[in-house]
C-alpha cells in the first residue's frame, strides 16, 4: 500500500509545562524534565505530523529513537517538541525531532515510525 498524502515536510509541534509526572528528582531541587518525557513529546509530535494524512483505519507506531538530551529543563517551564517528516520509505517514516524550552534547544535527533492498520497484529 502506498500513502500518497505522506510527503516530506509535514510537521507538528506539541507543548507542555513540565510537571511532577515528567521529572526526575535525583538531580536535586524540584526536578528536571526526564529524557523519557522529552522522547514521548517528540513521538507525539511525529504522530500529529502525519495522522491526518493517513488513510482511515491506519496509525503509526514508533520503532526507533536516536536522540540526544543535552540541556536540563526545570519543573514549571514550557517545553515544545517538533517533528518534521524527512523521508517516506513504503510504510516506514523518518522524522527530524527537536525539543526546546523557553530559553534554549534541549534535545534533537531522529525518530522512525511505521504505518500500521489499526486492529491488525503481526505485520
Amino acid at each position: 500500500m502506498t500513502f500518497p498524502n505522506l510527503k516530506p515536510g509535514l510537521s507538528a509541534e506539541v507543548s507542555a509545562v513540565v510537571d511532577d509526572s515528567m521529572v526526575v528528582k535525583h538531580v536535586g531541587g524540584e526536578g528536571v524534565l526526564s529524557t523519557p518525557s522529552m522522547i514521548s513529546m517528540m513521538e507525539r509530535a511525529g504522530i500529529e505530523a502525519v495522522q491526518a494524512a493517513l488513510p482511515e483505519g491506519h496509525t503509526t507506531v514508533g520503532f526507533e529513537v536516536n536522540v540526544k538530551h543535552f540541556a536540563p529543563t526545570p519543573k514549571g517551564k514550557r517545553v515544545t517538541a517538533r517533528a518534521e517528516l524527512l523521508e517516506v520509505d513504503g510504510r516506514k517514516l523518518r522524522f527530524k525531532v527537536e525539543a526546546f524550552d523557553e530559553e534554549k534547544k534541549i534535545g534533537e535527533g531522529t525518530h522512525r515510525r511505521a504505518v500500521v492498520q489499526i486492529g491488525k497484529h503481526g505485520q
